[in-house]
């Protein structure tokens, strides 16, 4: 992938809902995705069971996860500037287990232009 192929300035849109506000679609141009598969780091296991004793949040999970999300949508958006997209629709977020400590998270959604 290379990314001085594509104007990093354009702000893409994306959205969860089918369209976008304000604006019509013009062309549906499809399904695009990003991933990325995060491994838990051993110290954060070990502080994880120790919560689990006492309760609350679990904070070094808790960003591990955001930054992967991140992560999966920045990749599903350069994917969606390959199509010359001006916004993806639809976004959603899967996720599943790889093998022991390891998990995928998948951003996807539908690339579209938007009429002018």
């Amino acid at each position: 992938m290379d990314l001085n192929k594509h104007d990093m300035t354009k702000k893409m849109i994306y959205t969860n809902t089918e369209m976008v506000p304000g604006r019509e679609i013009s062309e549906v141009l499809g399904v695009v995705t990003g991933n990325v598969v995060q491994t838990k780091h051993v110290g954060k296991d070990i502080l994880a069971v120790l919560r689990s004793v006492v309760g609350g949040e679990i904070t070094g999970y808790t960003q591990m996860l955001t930054e992967a999300r991140q992560k999966a949508i920045s990749r599903m958006v350069i994917a969606a500037r390959e199509l010359d997209a001006d916004a993806v629709v639809s976004l959603r977020f899967t996720t599943i287990s790889i093998m022991t400590n390891a998990s995928e998270i998948l951003a996807y959604g539908t690339a579209v232009k938007l009429k002018d």
